[in-house]
């Protein structure tokens, strides 16, 4: 990372330039108290952070609120980001800086910031997002509506977390009520059917999902494999309002 003194902040994408921006994604951008690192005796940039703002109470600087910048350029607040490996070497323990690493959130007004911008501070402005990835799971998964399908790239990008956690998605619709959760809507990493979801096909073609198939040459039996690319969900508002 580098410090530069204006930031170009775009909505439905994050931060100009970064190769991390992602649409549906709920950490776009980090957002940090310069309050804080200077009690944690943490220099500027060392957690990774995109944005120092100053000024901001703590009880105000919350997962929910809303950052307006006197350029027009406006972020919600969505959740803690979580210490990491990556920044222990800043801290003799991790649970010192647990909840102070700064708050992620996305961009839902474009505009350029630059230091020494002014900014006010809207809390519970919004919904906080759920510190818990399980429950982001279920919150995202709710959203998707009849007639279309996500696969896990697309989960581990929407509730913000890493790759590493596409080992956790099957856990996790193991784990979730068929009854109160369209978990059906569920394809894998690859945007195969997933086998031990009950009559995951069936139950998608009554809502007007067609599939993709080939024939296995071994048992010339149809292997469905995945299904047309007009049924993924792509919503980029998710987190806008």
């Amino acid at each position: 990372m580098r410090e530069v003194q204006t930031l170009n902040l775009k909505l439905v994408h994050g931060i100009k330039g970064d190769i991390n921006a992602n649409p549906i994604s709920p950490r776009q951008v980090l957002v940090v108290r310069h309050e804080d690192i200077v009690e944690l005796a943490i220099q500027p940039g060392e957690l990774r952070e995109n944005v120092v703002i100053t000024g901001i109470e703590s009880k105000n600087f919350v997962p929910g609120a809303l950052i307006n910048f006197d350029s027009g350029a406006a972020i919600r607040l969505t959740f803690h980001c979580e210490p990491c490996k990556r920044i222990a070497h800043l801290v003799k323990s991790l649970k010192v800086i647990q909840g102070r690493r700064g708050i992620l959130g996305v961009v839902i007004k474009s505009g350029a910031i630059q230091v020494g911008s002014n900014c006010q501070i809207e809390p519970n402005r919004f919904p906080a997002l759920s510190e818990n990835v399980y429950e982001r799971f279920l919150s995202f998964i709710k959203k998707v509506p009849s007639g279309k399908v996500v696969t896990y790239k697309q989960i581990i990008q929407a509730i913000g977390v890493d790759n590493s956690y596409m080992r956790v998605i099957p856990i996790y619709i193991k784990k979730t009520s068929l009854i109160n959760y369209p978990i059906h809507r569920i394809l894998d990493s690859k945007g195969n059917l997933i086998t031990y979801i009950p009559n995951q096909k069936d139950k998608l073609e009554s809502e007007g999902i067609k599939f993709l198939c080939a024939v296995n040459s071994a048992s010339k039996k149809n292997e469905y494999f995945g299904v047309f690319p007009e049924y993924l969900y792509e919503d980029e508002t998710i987190y806008l309002n």
